[in-house]
């Protein structure tokens, strides 16, 4: 482009010509702008979302659990916390302090409540109709209901029938010491993943499975741990201690390193919270994906592993292809039951309880 000025030069009129050039992006260079900032976007804004929703979980969760508390502080100063035959009573009254806009019965809970949740991991999904029907490990006897918040909560709930209730503590946990609830805080929208949107209080029985069983008594693992490193065995004395205190309830005690007496304790201190040898027959079957495994000390052969299923012990182990979970059963003070998993085949035997490469496999019955 050409422009033009003028200059007085001695009295001369002088005009001048300068030319000048407007420069500009090519479409190349817009393109690979655009891509780039594409890229930076696709990879940055997911984790801004992952970050923005784990934040609105945690503060709706917090809100809501003080509002419910609120609720039931009053009911406790009012004297009408206590003295419920059934969930739906309780519900009934709880609904006069905090606002409740639904209310499903036991046989209708999936039209208050998402119909699945599943663990952080995704390896386990849970039932409302039959997995969450029963909330506490303990059954109260006065049944699962459904309610759905004003502030979009949906939750199930099964009110404790022991409940005590201490009008002058101002310090009383009144939703913990009433009821058991496990609640989503954005309502029927996903996820539905316990830790995030998904959330219990401490009555509910255990919903951390690593490994869910339908087989035998619902069995749900819920560790796996090495031995020397998820848990230690225990000295003669350490045993002895622990067993006069009541923290183990083993038979008796190895006169060496324990870790069965270990396991024992790793898993809570009850023998009971081992897998039984059904139980193992039946992880047998889960993990070979067969029906044809004996029970006893009978060996099964030509089996072949399922790596995938098995992946969690294996690696938990110190062997490549195989694995051995301690059993509920002991023998005597120097043996205990375990079950062997090897890539073809696997049996149930008793072996000196000092032995440290057995699986601490901790299950809720």
């Amino acid at each position: 482009m050409n422009r033009a000025f003028t200059l007085l030069d001695g009295g001369r009129v002088c005009t001048h010509i300068q030319e000048t050039t407007k420069s500009a992006f090519t479409l190349a260079e817009v393109l690979i702008t655009l891509a780039i900032i594409g890229v930076v976007a696709a990879i940055t804004i997911p984790s801004l979302v992952k970050n923005y929703n784990e934040k609105a979980w945690a503060t709706a969760k917090d809100v809501f659990e003080k509002r419910l508390e609120v609720a039931t502080k009053q009911l406790n100063t009012e004297e009408k916390l206590a003295g419920y035959s059934s969930t739906m009573d309780f519900v009934n009254e709880l609904k006069n302090k905090i606002k409740i806009t639904k209310i499903c019965g036991s046989s209708e809970l999936t039209k208050c409540f998402a119909k699945t949740i599943t663990t952080a991991n995704n390896l386990i999904t849970y039932d409302t109709e039959t997995d969450l029907a029963q909330l506490t490990k303990e059954d109260w006897g006065t049944g699962t209901v459904g309610v759905q918040f004003a502030n979009g909560v949906n939750a199930l709930i099964s009110y404790n029938p022991n409940t005590a209730q201490e009008p002058y503590n101002n310090q009383f946990a009144a939703s913990a010491e009433s009821m058991a609830i496990i609640y989503d805080v954005s309502g029927y929208k996903n996820p539905n993943i316990l830790g995030k949107d998904i959330n219990v209080n401490g009555n509910v029985k255990p919903l951390d499975c690593l490994i869910k069983s339908d087989l035998v008594g619902g069995m749900c693992i819920t560790k796996i741990l090495a031995p020397g490193t998820g848990y230690s065995a225990l000295t003669p004395d350490e045993c002895a201690e622990a067993k006069n205190n009541g923290e183990i309830d083993v038979d008796a005690c190895y006169s060496r390193n324990d870790y069965y007496a270990g396991a024992v304790k790793a898993c809570g201190g009850k023998k009971a919270n081992l897998p039984t040898e059904a139980q193992l027959i039946d992880f047998a079957k889960y993990v070979y994906n067969t029906d044809s495994i004996k029970g006893g000390a009978s060996i099964t052969s030509d089996l072949v592993m399922n790596r995938e299923k098995a992946a969690q012990f294996i690696s938990a182990s110190s062997y490549s292809n195989m694995f051995s979970v301690w059993s509920g059963r002991e023998d005597s003070s120097n043996r205990a039951y375990y079950r062997s998993f090897s890539s073809t085949s696997t049996f149930l035997d008793a072996f000196t309880r000092g032995n440290s490469g057995r699986l601490a496999v901790c299950v809720d019955q």
